[in-house]
């Protein structure tokens, strides 16, 4: 691996927030997320804009079809109409086009 990159092993939880950086830092979660990483690993957040959808949905559905192991809600059922999604630049573990 070249030096400044990392490897993204694992997806572990789907949030949303107005405030991610404020999100992230205060999260009841936290420690939850930490026990999935093994001797030398960190964890590492990434976010995206949300364009032309609600961000619940949005949020729902990446849930729904990914399931974290962390997030519960939505896991199991997706409670809004038929949702398609396109996502597109870092999808890393991401399916990037999906109807639920």
């Amino acid at each position: 691996m070249q030096a400044n990159t990392i490897s993204i092993q694992k997806l572990v939880y789907i949030g949303e927030s107005d405030n991610v950086r404020s999100r992230i830092a205060d999260h009841e979660k936290q420690e939850d997320w930490e026990a999935h990483l093994k001797s030398g690993e960190q964890l590492r957040y990434s976010f995206g804009p949300v364009a032309g959808a609600s961000r619940d949905r949005c949020e729902a559905a990446l849930i729904f079809k990914h399931k974290p192991p962390e997030n519960t809600e939505y896991v199991n059922t997706f409670p809004f109409d038929q949702t398609t999604m396109n996502l597109s630049e870092k999808t890393a573990l991401l399916y990037t086009s999906f109807t639920v």
